[in-house]
């Protein structure tokens, strides 16, 4: 399966997903590193790995839409058959989740539903909540919106901090997403309308890393 990873920074995550297709996830290959963002440092680490590389600066387009357009070529100019969004900090126009619909995942800071958007840690902070996590699930048109394909989470202590909690979810996330790659390039699942199932290998490997399987 040939995958591109969409990045707009750092790309920590980006950077897991390369080395599991390196070691346990043989059916997936990236073969294209994606940012939005001319400045984002996760290029680096992609050009340092022989994987190719393509900046589109969203800021030279007025509508979101011809941006996306362009976005949605340069995937079919490689042959992408899979996306992953990994700190992609765009909302995808409609057209073009439609055109990769139940072909691209997104990672979120949170245990969605709960807690969807911008500045996570700090919210759930607010709340005092005493659990958090992440959550890998396919791309929908409303932000983070779409079925949830797997969750990890940690409990929140009380001298928590914002930063302290951040790591903490992002220690998970680096765990998570490339586990849920693998249930897509493996074949391992089925999506049913917005139904997953899952088959027990799926299963299996949910459970090593102690992932939570959405009911």
């Amino acid at each position: 399966m040939r995958v591109a990873i969409l990045i707009s920074g750092r790309g920590s995550n980006m950077e897991k997903l390369v080395d599991s297709c390196k070691s346990y996830n043989k059916s997936a290959s990236i073969e294209l590193v994606f940012s939005n963002n001319p400045e984002a440092s996760g290029l680096i680490f992609a050009k340092d790995n022989n994987i190719d590389t393509s900046i589109i600066d969203h800021k030279l387009f007025d509508k979101r839409e011809d941006f996306d357009h362009e976005l949605d070529k340069k995937l079919r100019e490689y042959n992408i058959d899979f996306v992953c969004n990994a700190g992609f900090m765009r909302i995808l126009s409609e057209g073009f989740v439609n055109n990769w619909f139940n072909k691209q995942l997104n990672i979120h800071p949170s245990l969605l539903p709960d807690f969807k958007g911008l500045n996570v840690h700090q919210r759930v902070i607010e709340a005092k909540t005493d659990i958090s996590g992440c959550s890998v699930h396919l791309v929908r048109s409303g932000v983070d919106e779409g079925p949830i394909i797997g969750q990890m989470s940690t409990n929140i202590e009380t001298n928590d901090s914002e930063k302290l909690l951040a790591k903490k979810v992002l220690k998970l996330e680096h765990v998570l997403y490339p586990v849920c790659l693998k249930l897509f390039s493996d074949n391992l699942i089925d999506i049913n309308g917005e139904e997953i199932n899952y088959s027990k290998e799926a299963k299996n490997l949910l459970d090593e890393i102690n992932a939570i399987i959405p009911e």
